[in-house]
C-alpha cells in the first residue's frame, strides 16, 4: 500500500439516496502522502464522499452508487467494511470522545482494536505519541486518567484527532473538523494537518476556502454533487478557470 501513487482513486462515481443525486459522476485522484481538500458550500456532497471512502455510506438508507472506488488499492464497494477501516481513521465536525473513558482510554481503545501495540509499555508510547502529533500531550499528561468532559470543546476534538492517529492509519479523513470550535484550537489542529503529510494522506472536508489554502495542496471544489475545478491549491487560488471558483474563493457563495 506504501507504493500507491494515488490513495483514493474516484471514476465516474454517482450516489443516489432513492432517486435523488447527491453525487453526479465525480471524478477525482488523491496522491498518497498529501493533504487534499474537499471545498464547497454546505449541502454540496463533500461528507458524501468521506462516507464513501470510509464505507460509511453503508448506513444511509436508499443509497446507490455506481463508478470505480479504489481506497488504498481495495475496491471500496467489494471490499470487507471492516478491512478497509484498519487503515482509514476519521475525525467528525462535532467531537465525540467517548464519555465513559479516561482521556488515557480514549486514544489507547484505538491502538487496542488496531493491534499496533504488542503491551502496556508499547500501548503508553503509542497514547503518548498520538497525544503529542495532535498537539495534546503537555496539556493532559498529568490527568490522563480524567474524563473527558473536563476538556474544553477544542481540546476534545485533538483528543478524538488523537484517537484517530493511534490507530495508525493510512489515510485521515476530517470531516470539517475545526467547525464547532474555538480559533485556537482550530489553528492547533491546522498546525497538526500540515505535519501528518509526511506519515498518512488526510482528506479534509472544509467550507472555507481559507482554510484550503493554509492546509491544503490539492483541493476539489464540490458544488450540487459534481466537481467545479481541481488542482493544486496554488493554481486554483491564482488562477481559477471557472467563473463560480473565482466567485467561492472571494467568499460571495
Amino acid at each position: 500500500m506504501n507504493n500507491l501513487i494515488h490513495a483514493v482513486e474516484l471514476r465516474n462515481v454517482s450516489i443516489f439516496i432513492g432517486k435523488t443525486p447527491i453525487i453526479k459522476d465525480v471524478n477525482i485522484e488523491i496522491p498518497t502522502n498529501t493533504v487534499y481538500v474537499i471545498m464547497g458550500p454546505s449541502g454540496s456532497g463533500k461528507t458524501t464522499i468521506l462516507r464513501l471512502i470510509s464505507r460509511l455510506i453503508d448506513l444511509v438508507p436508499e443509497v446507490t452508487v455506481s463508478g470505480t472506488a479504489k481506497v488504498l488499492g481495495m475496491d471500496v464497494l467489494k471490499v470487507n467494511p471492516y478491512v478497509l477501516r484498519r487503515h482509514v481513521g476519521m475525525v467528525f465536525q462535532t467531537p465525540n470522545p467517548f464519555p465513559h473513558m479516561s482521556i488515557y482510554d480514549n486514544v489507547a481503545i484505538a491502538a487496542k482494536i488496531n493491534g499496533v501495540a504488542a503491551n502496556k509499555e508499547e500501548l503508553d508510547e503509542v497514547v503518548k505519541s498520538a497525544l503529542t502529533k495532535a498537539m495534546l500531550w503537555d496539556e493532559v499528561k498529568d490527568r490522563l486518567k480524567d474524563y473527558p468532559h473536563t476538556l474544553s470543546g477544542g481540546q476534545k476534538q485533538r483528543l478524538c484527532l488523537a484517537r484517530a492517529l493511534a490507530m495508525k492509519p493510512k489515510l485521515l479523513l476530517l470531516d470539517e473538523p475545526t467547525a464547532s470550535i474555538d480559533p485556537v484550537n482550530a489553528r492547533k489542529i491546522e498546525e497538526v494537518i500540515k505535519t501528518l503529510k509526511d506519515e498518512i494522506t488526510v482528506i479534509m472536508v472544509t467550507h472555507s476556502p481559507h482554510q484550503a489554502a493554509r492546509v491544503g495542496e490539492y483541493v476539489a471544489l464540490i458544488y450540487n454533487g459534481g466537481v467545479i475545478e481541481q488542482g493544486s491549491v496554488r493554481d486554483m487560488f491564482l488562477n481559477p478557470r471557472t467563473e463560480f471558483a473565482s466567485r467561492f474563493l472571494r467568499g460571495e457563495i
